[in-house]
């Protein structure tokens, strides 16, 4: 996750330098939108029931999916 400590904005001013919009490194636009699809994913699944890992890996091997 990308912290604010690590972002390198530049900012876009009017002419009473008031901050407008602003600039950031693809790399760093790029994680956070990433960052920002990774929490809509959790949000849309919140509700979703949970199981234990070894029921999952129990699954998985079951499927072939898992050594």
């Amino acid at each position: 996750m990308v912290r604010l400590s690590d972002l390198h904005p530049l900012f876009v001013t009017d002419e009473k330098g008031e901050k407008k919009s602003v600039i950031l490194p693809i790399s760093e636009f790029e994680e956070l939108v990433e960052d920002i699809e990774d929490l809509a994913i959790v949000a849309e699944r919140r509700e979703e029931q949970t199981i234990s890992h070894e029921a999952l890996v129990a699954e998985l091997r079951k499927d072939s999916l898992f050594c």
